[in-house]
């Protein structure tokens, strides 16, 4: 499942008045990469977490949580 903010019945996507994700609330996605843009899904099980941009197509790309603290620290 990924964040999307409401949408038009053309297909465009709105923004929120504030900007803010709405799916920031949920456990399953990281704050620190939502902000930085990136769809920040985490998958639980395995603690994995996706760092494709917000509203990718396709499936969610999971990588090492590692990778996703060097992401979050800018490097």
């Amino acid at each position: 499942m990924k964040a999307e903010n409401p949408s038009t019945a053309a297909g465009e996507v709105r923004p929120l008045s504030d900007g803010a994700r709405p799916d920031l609330s949920n456990a399953t996605v990281r704050e620190d990469l939502a902000g930085q843009g990136r769809c920040a899904l985490v998958h639980l099980p395995t603690g994995r977490t996706c760092l494709l941009p917000l509203r990718h197509h396709g499936a969610c790309e999971f990588h090492r949580p590692q990778e996703a603290d060097d992401v979050a620290a800018g490097g």
